[in-house]
């Protein structure tokens, strides 16, 4: 056996050692002009574009079969000695690689062609077409794939290549480079395929293009179309049908996703609205696009974990528009509305950072949404229906219909900006509407309940919510009914100041004052809160007010009377004037001391007997640390009382004096106290 492959391996040797002295005699005696001839007439046939070659020529037989072509254009279409910015096509190096037995029988069959670091210019004009349109007429007139068909290969690969894209119509200017691509050409089929890499805008691509019927696309009529993306911001598909007899048309299924909505718009070129949410998303649906127009029916969007229907439509003529009709089972726009933040830290003060209204700008937007149910922050809202529309950089929410604090909200909101600056005017109006949950979760309050309404009108100017909130106007009216006002015991104050006057304000704030209706209107000037009207009524109490609180400060500065209600529509039996300052969260409730006086038998007359205004005011004084009133006096030592009848001399008794606080009396930090010697006089 081993003699018969040596048998054999004689005659191979021979064959190949002949072979190679052929191929090395063939690069010895190829007439290269005739290569380069052959070359060039194949790459017409298949393409029907003529080459013009400005470089140098190498061909290589062995060890490899091959011709290169430097510094390529196309003739017709510019110099390839100029500048070649304003070429449809130039190419550094083409590589076209020979068939090995054609080539021992003297013809130069191409196997594949290389294109290394070609340059794509593609430059669409106003009026229409591009650079392209005269080389793509060719290519439909000259590509005749089939049996028959002149061409013997269909791989043509490019390595390192740019295109650059202008459209004059538009401002656009795009370049994507390093494109890895290797094109399927149409030789045999007419399908058309390409795939590969490049890079644009920083992000490496990987594409894939596929093209049905590669002649039928390029006289504009109908084909199959396929194309695949993906990149790290964006995953792209479509899979229809592509035309172009007129205008572009596109029809079929497209769908796309990401892990970040906002880096997809940034890396697209589109800046995004605000900070707040716009992460993972995901879009299915159908698509018809016509010209600079798409429709998107069947849509199927996610977006930050919300699931949504309906219809979206885009349009790019004189500006990008973008419409959408979309209903939801459950929303959550927590996500869009948690960096908007109206108080700072502590929530003691308004935010002073400004506002980012750049996204604003970009895109026009008529927006239509509904959902069985929404959350808003901490706030829960049941059927909801509204509308957002975005145009020439303001913005404009209408709130049909939605159920919120267990009533209903109807009203619109508008903001227009120039520069940092916004414009905004909100109009709402709240029915049968829980006010605990309101004046909560909107305002920061924890003093009221009830059922009521709530009428707003406001318009403000600022570049954030401290300067919005120094220049509110407009007005607010607030009716409500069977609820209470936390922390305050008006009912409790009343009888006791009724009994005793001068016994001190006492723990009244403890408890709550229940009311049967509420009627407040306030009107807005420059930060400022007046109360034009403002009435709480009760079964036992009433309570009217008075007064301005700055929003700005979030402060009260009021002045109200409370009294008692007496049976039968009788005249009050006790009223009592008091105050109210402070901050909206915490504020100081404290009675009037000069009425106090008048009204307590045992200090009138006193206060008749002492003329001379410094007797008066000094027994004033002890009387305000005996009730509450006045200012804060200074820290002295507790002193016994000497008699039973109050005296301008007497010393407060120890509770009394600790019933003190800032700005008058702070019942809310006191606890009721003994009954004085003055008291008991009373």
């Amino acid at each position: 056996m081993a003699q018969g492959i040596k048998r054999l391996g004689m005659p191979i040797a021979v064959l190949l050692a002949a072979a190679l002295l052929g191929l090395a005699a063939i690069s010895w005696t190829t007439d290269r002009d005739a290569v380069r001839a052959s070359v060039e007439k194949q790459i017409r046939a298949a393409t029907g574009l003529d080459l013009m070659v400005n470089g140098a020529i190498d061909v290589s037989i062995f060890p490899t079969s091959a011709i290169t072509l430097k510094q390529v254009g196309l003739k017709g279409a510019g110099s390839p000695g100029s500048d070649t910015a304003d070429e449809p096509l130039t190419v550094d190096e083409l590589t076209a690689h020979l068939r090995l037995l054609p080539l021992l029988l003297r013809r130069y069959e191409i196997a594949d062609v290389t294109l290394t670091e070609p340059r794509i210019n593609v430059t669409r004009k106003a009026q229409g077409g591009s650079n392209w349109t005269r080389i793509v007429e060719t290519l439909a007139r000259t590509i005749k794939p089939g049996i028959d068909s002149p061409v013997s290969f269909s791989e043509i690969m490019i390595k390192d290549g740019t295109l650059v894209y202008t459209s004059d119509a538009h401002g656009i200017a795009e370049t994507v480079s390093g494109i890895d691509l290797s094109l399927a050409w149409p030789s045999i089929s007419r399908a058309f395929a390409a795939t590969g890499q490049f890079d644009w805008r920083g992000e490496r691509i990987d594409g894939a293009l596929s093209i049905a019927d590669f002649i039928a696309a390029l006289s504009g009529d109908r084909s199959g179309l396929k194309i695949r993306a993906a990149s790290a911001p964006l995953k792209f598909a479509f899979d229809g049908a592509i035309a172009n007899r007129t205008s572009l048309m596109m029809e079929g299924t497209v769908s796309a996703d990401g892990p970040s909505l906002r880096n997809a718009l940034r890396w697209a070129g589109q800046p995004a609205p605000g900070t707040g949410g716009l992460g993972r998303f995901s879009l299915k649906a159908r698509a018809n696009a016509v010209g600079e127009a798409m429709a998107l029916t069947n849509v199927n969007v996610e977006l930050d974990g919300n699931t949504a229907e309906g219809v979206i439509s885009y349009s790019n003529n004189d500006r990008q528009i973008v419409q959408a009709t979309l209903a939801a089972e459950a929303l959550d726009f927590t996500p869009y509305i948690e960096t908007v933040r109206l108080l700072a830290s502590g929530a003691r003060e308004w935010n002073r950072q400004m506002f980012d209204l750049g996204g604003l700008s970009a895109t026009d937007l008529d927006m239509r949404l509904s959902a069985a149910k929404a959350t808003i922050g901490s706030s829960r809202l049941g059927r909801t229906a509204l509308g957002a529309s975005l145009r020439n950089g303001t913005l404009a929410v209408s709130v049909g219909e939605a159920q919120i604090y267990g009533g209903i909200l109807k009203g619109s909101l508008g903001i227009a900006h120039s520069d940092a600056v916004a414009d905004v005017k909100a109009q709402f109006q709240f029915t049968d509407i829980d006010l605990a949950s309101f004046a909560s979760e909107l305002l920061g309050i924890n003093r009221l309940s009830g059922r009521g309404n709530l009428g707003l009108a406001v318009e403000a100017t600022g570049s954030s919510p401290f300067a919005l909130a120094q220049s509110l106007d407009g007005t607010a009216t607030l009716t409500g009914r069977d609820g209470a006002i936390g922390g305050l015991n008006i009912e409790q104050l009343l009888k006791r100041l009724e009994r005793r006057p001068l016994s001190g304000a006492g723990n009244f704030r403890s408890g709550s004052t229940p009311f049967d209706t509420m009627n407040i209107a306030i009107r807005f000037r420059d930060g400022v809160a007046t109360a034009e009207d403002a009435r709480i009524e009760g079964s036992t109490t009433r309570v009217l007010m008075t007064g301005t609180a700055s929003v700005p400060a979030r402060e009260y500065d009021l002045k109200g009377v409370a009294s008692l209600v007496a049976p039968n529509n009788a005249p009050p039996t006790f009223q009592l004037p008091f105050v109210v300052q402070g901050p909206w969260d915490d504020p100081l409730v404290f009675p009037d001391s000069d009425a106090l006086i008048r009204r307590s038998p045992a200090s009138a007359p006193l206060l008749d007997s002492l003329r001379e205004r410094k007797a008066r005011d000094a027994v004033k004084s002890v009387i305000d640390r005996l009730t509450g009133g006045g200012k804060k006096p200074a820290a002295e030592p507790v002193a016994q009382p000497q008699s039973a009848a109050p005296t301008a001399s007497a010393s407060p008794a120890p509770a009394a004096a600790s019933a003190t606080g800032p700005s008058g009396a702070a019942p809310s930090r006191s606890e009721p106290h003994p009954e004085s010697h003055s008291e008991k006089a009373d």
